[in-house]
């Protein structure tokens, strides 16, 4: 049986969440039933192609694909925020979140243990949905407390909402 946790909060006028790595407590098929009847429509993934072998994930994009979901694959290293090259890539995969999001569906963010790299993400799809950074961290450590772990993680969730105060 699936260990499998998904948090999931109301935003954009769909449903956003986060979860650990599929395949981390044992029972990979198992997690990837959980998430194909969840329903996402798109899936992203915050862990390096290593961590998903190490746990026996290494063809997840090709099975998320198989589930008639898209995938993103956005590698960032555990404790750390997006390179230059993954930031450069997130314009076109936020972009497709949002809209999944604006159009009821789900969107569906891991990363190792769905705490740091994907509470990253969730927090700034939050802010780039229109929530305001303060808000939006209180709902969304209201269902996962451990969302955003290091001030990296933090800096690069909230860069819109500094952004736009600098216009």
């Amino acid at each position: 049986m699936t260990n499998l946790v998904v948090h999931a909060l109301q935003v954009g006028g769909g449903t956003l969440a986060l979860t650990s790595v599929p395949g981390g407590g044992g029972d990979y098929e198992g997690d990837l039933d959980l998430i194909s009847a969840w329903a996402p429509g798109l899936v992203i993934s915050m862990t390096t192609l290593a961590e998903l072998v190490s746990v026996g994930a290494g063809e997840l994009g090709c099975d998320i694909h198989r589930r008639a979901c898209r995938w993103a694959h956005l590698p960032v290293a555990d404790f750390s925020a997006p390179s230059t090259e993954i930031s450069g890539r997130w314009p076109e995969v936020s972009a497709a979140a949002r809209h999944a999001l604006s159009g009821g569906g789900r969107v569906l963010v891991h990363c190792r243990g769905g705490c740091g790299r994907s509470g990253m993400v969730v927090l700034r799809l939050m802010i780039e949905s229109g929530e305001q950074p303060e808000q939006a961290l209180k709902r969304l450590r209201a269902v996962r407390p451990c969302a955003v772990e290091t001030d990296a993680q933090m800096d690069w969730a909230v860069a819109p909402a500094r952004e736009a105060l600098a216009t």
